[in-house]
C-alpha cells in the first residue's frame, strides 16, 4: 500500500528517506530512457580513471521518488528544484535520499523541503531544496505493480568478432550474391576485414547490383558464372583446388549449394558428417550456445549424430570453451524405449564414456528446461554436470532444432551465427532476412575456424 502525508500533517523538520545502490542495468536503463549516451556512462575504457560513473540525474530522480511515495506523496505536484552536484557516483555506490520539510506556505499549500544525497561513506553528493505543492486529501492505495524490465545486451558476437582483430581476412568464394542482401553482406563483411571475397555468378548482374546499390566492388575478383548452378559448381572448386578458404552462400537455395558441397567426386566432402551449426548469443543466458543441427541433417541416424555432436564440440572448443557441455535434447529426461530420441541419447553419452565421441561432457536424454535451468534440474532431481551450464545442444531433429532457434531469435531476442561444419572448409550459410550483426557473426567464425585449421588447432576432418 502507499499512503500520502496531507499538507496539514506535515511538520517543519519532518523527514523521508530511501537508499538504492547503482548497477549497470540502472546506468543502462537511465540512459536507453533519457538518451543520454555519454560514454562516461557506459564505456571504462573512455571514463575517467576508468571508472564508469553515474547519471547525475539519476541521483536526482531519486529524490523525486521519495517526495512522490514518501513525503508527501501521492497527489504530489512539483513547483521547482534548486540542486547543486558535488561528487560522483561510482557504480556500486550506495545513495541515501533525505528531504526534510523546512517551511510551509498556508496560502498556496506548497511545502519548501531540504533535500540530501549522500553515500555509503557519508560524502553529500548532492544538496539542494525542492518546492512542490502538497496533497490536500488523504490517500491510501495500492502501490502500482511495475513492469518487468529486461537489459537485452548483444555484446555476444561483439566478442567474437574482437577475436578476429589480429587475423587476416579469410579468402572466400561468395556464390552468386545476386540480390542486395547477399551483395552488401559480402561488402559489409569486407570491410570489417573478415573475408577477401570472391565473388562468383554472372559478372554483369553483379555489377548491376553494385551500382543500383551504391557497393563498392572495385577491388574484388569477380569469377563470371551463368547461372545459380554454375555459381555453386565453381564457387565449390575454388574451395577444392585451395584458391579460397571458406565458402559463403548468397542469393541462391541452400540446397544447390551444398549439392555441390556434398558431391562426391567433385564436392568438399570429409569423413565427417556435414552439419549445421547455429552459434547463438542469448540475453537471458550466461554463455554462448551452440544449436546443432537445424539446417542440414533432416531426420539424423544415431551415427550421424556422433559427427554432429562431435562437428559442435571442436567448433567450441575453437570459440574458446575449454571443455563444452552437450546436452542431448528430448521431450523427457528419463530413457523410455517409445521415444527414440532417449535411446540416442543414451548411446551417444556411452560413445563419450568409451572415447568414440572426444573433447567434450554429454548428459541426455534432457529436456530442453533441464539443459538450460539448473534448477529445473534440481527440482526433478536429476544429478548433472551439463544442467544449466550447457554449450552445446544436440537436438532430435531438423524440425526441433529450426524451431528451437527461431523461437529464440524472435522471443528471446538472441543473435545468431550459422556455419557448416565437416566439410573442408567452413561453409558460411546466410539469409536474407539475417542483420549486419548476424552476417558479420556468421563470416567471424569461418574466420575463427580457418585460424585454428591453418595452426592445427582444429581437426581437418579428412
Amino acid at each position: 500500500m502507499i499512503e500520502n502525508i496531507t499538507f496539514d500533517e506535515i511538520r517543519i523538520g519532518q523527514q523521508a528517506s530511501l537508499s538504492r545502490r547503482l548497477t549497470m542495468s540502472d546506468i543502462e536503463l537511465f540512459a536507453t530512457v533519457s538518451g543520454d549516451l555519454n560514454p562516461s556512462h557506459l564505456d571504462e575504457n573512455y571514463a575517467a580513471d576508468h571508472l564508469v560513473v553515474g547519471h547525475s540525474m539519476w541521483s536526482a530522480s531519486l529524490v523525486s521518488a521519495v517526495l512522490g511515495t514518501l513525503l508527501p506523496g501521492p497527489g504530489t505536484v512539483y513547483v521547482g528544484q534548486d540542486l547543486r552536484f558535488h561528487h560522483r557516483v561510482l557504480l556500486g555506490d550506495v545513495v541515501t535520499v533525505t528531504v526534510t520539510a523546512a517551511s510551509k506556505d498556508e496560502a498556496r499549500k506548497t511545502v519548501l523541503f531540504d533535500c540530501a544525497v549522500t553515500n555509503q561513506d557519508g560524502k553529500t553528493i548532492i544538496s539542494g531544496t525542492a518546492e512542490v505543492v502538497a496533497p490536500t486529501e488523504k490517500v491510501v492505495l495500492a502501490a502500482a505493480e511495475l513492469p518487468q524490465v529486461q537489459v537485452i545486451r548483444h555484446d555476444g558476437h561483439e566478442l567474437m568478432l574482437k577475436k578476429c582483430e589480429s587475423l587476416p581476412p579469410v579468402p572466400t568464394a561468395v556464390v552468386h550474391p545476386c540480390d542486395e542482401s547477399s551483395l552488401r553482406g559480402a561488402v559489409e563483411a569486407a570491410e570489417a576485414n573478415l573475408i577477401d571475397p570472391v565473388l562468383v555468378g554472372p559478372e554483369s548482374k553483379i555489377r548491376s547490383l553494385a551500382e543500383t546499390y551504391g557497393l563498392n566492388i572495385a577491388r574484388f575478383r569477380i569469377v563470371d558464372a551463368a547461372h545459380s548452378h554454375a555459381s555453386a559448381e565453381t564457387g565449390v572448386r575454388l574451395a577444392r583446388t585451395g584458391e579460397v578458404e571458406a565458402v559463403m552462400k548468397g542469393s541462391l537455395h541452400t540446397d544447390e549449394l551444398m549439392g555441390e558441397v556434398v558431391r562426391k567426386e567433385t564436392g568438399l566432402r570429409t569423413g565427417r558428417r556435414l552439419s549445421h551449426v547455429f552459434v547463438m548469443n542469448v540475453p537471458t543466458y550466461p554463455r554462448p550456445l551452440l544449436i546443432t543441427d537445424a539446417a542440414i541433417n533432416i531426420y539424423p541416424t544415431l551415427e550421424d549424430k556422433v559427427h554432429i555432436v562431435q562437428n559442435a564440440i571442436d567448433l567450441a572448443k575453437v570459440l574458446g570453451v575449454d571443455v563444452p557441455r552437450v546436452a542431448i535434447l528430448s521431450a523427457v529426461e528419463t530413457v523410455n524405449p517409445k521415444i527414440a530420441s532417449t535411446l540416442e541419447a543414451a548411446a551417444l553419452c556411452k560413445m563419450a564414456d568409451r572415447g568414440q565421441i572426444t573433447g567434450g561432457i554429454l548428459d541426455g536424454p534432457l529436456a530442453f528446461d533441464n539443459a538450460i535451468s539448473r534448477e529445473a534440474a534440481i527440482t526433478k532431481g536429476i544429478t548433472s554436470d551439463v544442467s544449466g551450464k550447457a554449450d552445446i545442444l544436440l537436438v532430435p531433429d531438423l524440425e526441433a532444432g529450426n524451431m528451437l532457434a527461431k523461437q529464440l531469435s524472435f522471443l528471446a531476442h538472441a543473435d545468431a551465427a550459422g556455419i557448416v561444419l565437416g566439410a573442408r572448409v567452413p561453409i558460411i550459410l546466410t539469409s536474407r532476412a539475417d542483420n549486419v550483426r548476424t552476417r558479420l557473426a556468421s563470416c567471424a567464425v569461418a574466420v575463427l575456424s580457418a585460424a585454428a585449421r591453418r595452426r592445427g588447432a582444429a581437426p581437418a576432418a579428412e
